[in-house]
């Protein structure tokens, strides 16, 4: 009998050590997404009656009609994870299947502005919005939980081990058998070298401007009067020509890089005391995947937007800030590219580092 996520609560009861909770998630997953859904709709709803001002972009919120409708999806998800871990019908399985493909992007799309937030918080800048930022996280935790459920509602499907993802008999419970250290494919490592060259456009010009150079119509002298509120940290940055969101950019690089190469699976020799130590699966997978995710559909979005209102099928972007609407365009587009290419980068990578540190059960073999 292929393991289920009963037995997975049952282990203790058959005499075997119970596994730590990072291990058993499949039986909790569901449960989590529940109570996730009740305090989000909870959440929204709250903020709709009330008149919360809830930020969607910087000058304009959520409607109370779209906070309504975020608190339904939320109830609908978290009864499709609910039913996703019982036994069904072929036609409530097809059902529970659609609702967490429908439902899973909308979360996913609600936590785009997270690496936004990551930055300005690092930078010492401060919050500008705490509902906003506790929008981001509630959309954060709900895209990881509803994701969690629908893996192992699809593995249960198939007939799998819900822990471990692979064929076997026995309680999926227990040791984990980890895989060597290996390295990502020369095929995966060409094309993530290849989405992070987007970042160049972008992280040249900033550069240009930090070191007082001219680029894209806008002066160096102005580009400093416009990041005059800058904190402190900020500032210091750029005064030895390093723009904070650049070093942001080159933290998210140096994820990549670890998630492509061997040091990335076992800590390296200048990690010290934690030489030799295999590296907690999780630990560049979180950031990872929630940094893809959003990180790609905000640059994929501004990489189509900034064409499209160059051609006319978009009204035209005015002159801001300093910038001409030429200048303000192609601005708009290094930012796509360097977004959209860190973003995707970050998902090809993650994806290979996943599928090569992927644990299977003992039992399995």
């Amino acid at each position: 009998m292929t393991p289920n996520a009963s037995s997975l609560t049952s282990a203790a009861e058959r005499g075997i050590p119970r596994d730590p909770w990072t291990r058993t998630w499949p039986s909790w997953a569901p449960s989590a997404a529940a109570v996730w859904g009740v305090l989000y709709a909870t959440v929204q709803l709250t903020w709709a009656v009330t008149g919360t001002t809830v930020p969607w972009t910087p000058s304009r919120p959520y409607s109370p009609v779209a906070q309504l409708l975020l608190a339904l999806l939320a109830v609908v998800a978290a009864g499709a994870c609910l039913a996703g871990a019982r036994p069904l019908s072929r036609p409530a399985r097809t059902a529970v299947t659609a609702v967490l493909v429908a439902t899973v992007p909308v979360f996913v799309v609600g936590m785009i502005s997270l690496p936004l937030h990551f930055v300005t918080l690092v930078s010492g800048s401060g919050v500008e919005s705490a509902t906003g930022l506790a929008h981001v996280l509630f959309n954060t935790a709900g895209a990881g939980l509803l994701t969690l459920s629908a893996v192992s509602s699809r593995r249960r499907l198939r007939g799998r081990c819900v822990r471990c993802g692979q064929p076997h008999r026995g309680l999926g419970s227990g040791p984990l058998v980890h895989p060597a250290a290996s390295a990502a494919s020369r095929r995966t490592q060409v094309v993530v070298y290849a989405l992070m060259c987007g970042l160049l456009p972008w992280a040249g010009v900033k550069t240009i401007w930090t070191l007082g150079g001219d680029a894209l119509g806008l002066t160096a002298e102005r580009w400093h009067q416009m990041n005059a509120d800058a904190p402190a940290s900020a500032q210091a940055l750029a005064s030895v020509g390093i723009d904070i969101t650049v070093l942001a950019a080159l933290l998210a690089v140096f994820l990549i890089l670890g998630l492509m190469y061997r040091w990335g699976m076992v800590f390296p020799r200048w990690t010290l005391f934690l030489s030799g130590r295999r590296v907690p699966r999780l630990l560049p997978l979180i950031p990872a995947w929630l940094t893809a995710a959003s990180l790609s559909a905000y640059g994929i979005g501004l990489t189509v937007y900034a064409p499209l209102t160059a051609i006319g099928v978009l009204p035209r972007i005015e002159a801001s800030g300093g910038f001409t609407s030429a200048g303000l365009t192609w601005m708009i587009e290094f930012g796509g590219l360097a977004f959209a290419g860190l973003g995707l980068g970050l998902a090809t990578a993650a994806r290979s580092y996943a599928s090569r540190t992927r644990p299977v059960c003992a039992i399995g073999g």
